[in-house]
């Protein structure tokens, strides 16, 4: 069945879990009308002035497309900075080349369509703060911890021994 989502039933929200830069606007008629979709997901974003739709990062498993509505906006990618206008179609790919961040440098609203891939999971990677955010888990970790596959299995024939023994838990 076809969902069509007018746009005089638009209502955008902050989510309440942002913070200041980064207030972010999404309309909520999607979830209202129940649409949860499972491998395309899509989300339209109102940016208003002076801020950041998130924290400059890439998807290693997802591929993001942007359809800027109306208004414009700066977008950071790792080329450097340009200013995309209404109708400006914006891929990103997966992995560190598709790395974005856009910045409604103007005093009015820039509306856009997010449109991304999405497998059940994704590694989103943060290069400003070198983090990286495991989805749908919500965990978030620094990439200095990241470690070689057998950092910590030196002792496996002691933990053996152990579970043999009835002396580990």
């Amino acid at each position: 069945m076809a969902t069509i989502f007018k746009s005089t039933e638009r209502e955008f929200k902050e989510d309440v879990h942002k913070i200041d830069n980064f207030r972010l606007f999404s309309d909520v008629s999607r979830a209202r009308k129940g649409v949860n979709p499972t491998s395309l997901n899509f989300d339209l974003r109102q940016l208003n002035p002076d801020q950041y739709c998130a924290a400059y990062h890439f998807h290693r498993y997802a591929e993001e497309l942007f359809m800027i509505i109306s208004g414009s906006a700066t977008l950071r990618t790792p080329a450097g900075l340009e200013v995309v206008h209404s109708g400006d179609i914006i891929f990103f790919e997966s992995g560190e080349t598709g790395a974005h961040q856009l910045h409604n440098h103007t005093t009015e609203p820039c509306i856009y369509l997010d449109v991304r891939s999405y497998i059940g999971y994704d590694v989103c990677e943060y290069p400003d703060s070198n983090k990286i955010f495991l989805v749908p888990s919500f965990e978030i970790f620094k990439k200095e911890a990241l470690l070689n596959y057998f950092d910590g299995e030196e002792n496996i024939r002691d933990v053996w021994k152990e579970l043999e023994n009835g002396t580990k838990e």
